[in-house]
């Protein structure tokens, strides 16, 4: 019953932040500013967004490879300890 409440705000949830994104985009369209200082505004917001997006992007893969280096470690060590245990078997 608990995970079925959840499913269901996590879709209401999902429409809320898509009405709230369409409100504020209207909202910028009929502001009563100049049409170019608003599309100074938004283009300025989108590249603010987008260098965001960029760096989390870089900090992303950063992190991936850290994880891949660390994981590729962890099997060459257990490849090892195998290989060192398999030679004590048949010893």
């Amino acid at each position: 019953m608990k995970d079925r409440c959840m499913e269901d705000n996590s879709g209401s949830l999902s429409w809320f932040v898509a009405g709230l994104a369409i409100g504020a985009a209207a909202g910028m369209l009929y502001a009563p500013q100049a049409g170019r200082v608003t599309r100074r505004k938004i283009s300025r917001t989108a590249t603010d967004s987008r260098d965001a997006v960029e760096h989390s992007g870089k900090e992303l893969m950063e992190r991936g490879k850290e994880l891949y280096d660390r994981g590729k470690k962890i099997a060459d060590d257990a490849a090892d300890l195998f290989e060192r245990g398999r030679k004590l078997v048949q010893s």
